[in-house]
């Protein structure tokens, strides 16, 4: 199956299933994809197996404060295989392709074995840091309800993260950790370089809104 009816058959597919989540929408999928695809010329990897895992990662959206989040990427993998087998995709790569989908999800805690599922975890993962993981996180915290900030603390200078209230803490919590979880070297080295700019955000914010006491730690 070449690549073009692959993405063809794909986005067709995602038409159908996305659902109205601004940070997890059809520009998402595109931007893992290309991710994947940068990340596979790296590692060479197969590209047939990355690139219909990457299309199709999401395609059973769970919204993150479901109880069924942590199922979401095993969901998306049963629902990915099961239409890629109706297609003519080869069928001695769905096992891979569905292992891929399932591993990829930080919520889901799976081990990816095959270079082709590290690669798609690194690219998901590189969505959420940076310029466009601002966004997608901002966006992800106005749709689930919670406060910007600590007013008190804003950067987790002297307290625990919690992103359940608050937006910002959730770069604590969460994204300045993936650095230290990119299976790949491009993966870490693009991880490490977004974090960065991240930082550079908080900076800016904190002078602001005249927060002393600095942004608090960041790994990677």
């Amino acid at each position: 199956m070449i690549r073009a009816a692959l993405e063809a058959r794909c986005l067709a597919f995602l038409q159908q299933q996305l659902d109205d989540d601004p940070a997890h929408d059809l520009s998402h999928v595109k931007r893992v994809v290309n991710n994947t695809l940068y990340l596979t010329d790296i590692e060479a990897a197969n590209e047939s197996i990355t690139l219909a895992a990457a299309w199709l990662h999401d395609c059973v959206p769970v919204p993150k404060d479901s109880p069924d989040r942590s199922r979401a990427s095993r969901l998306a993998a049963d629902a990915a295989v099961a239409f890629l087998a109706g297609t003519e995709f080869p069928q001695r790569w769905l096992e891979a392709v569905h292992h891929a989908i399932e591993a990829h999800s930080f919520s889901a805690g799976i081990d990816p074995r095959t270079l082709e599922a590290r690669i798609v975890q690194d690219a998901d993962r590189l969505e959420a840091l940076g310029a466009i993981g601002i966004a997608r996180c901002l966006m992800t915290g106005a749709r689930m309800g919670t406060s910007l900030y600590a007013e008190d603390d804003p950067f987790c200078a002297g307290r625990a993260p919690d992103d359940r209230r608050y937006t910002l803490d959730h770069f604590y919590q969460k994204l300045f950790t993936l650095p230290d979880t990119m299976r790949t070297r491009a993966g870490r080295q693009e991880a490490r370089r977004r974090v960065a700019y991240m930082q550079q955000f908080l900076e800016q914010l904190a002078g602001e809104i005249g927060a002393d006491g600095g942004i608090g730690p960041a790994t990677g």
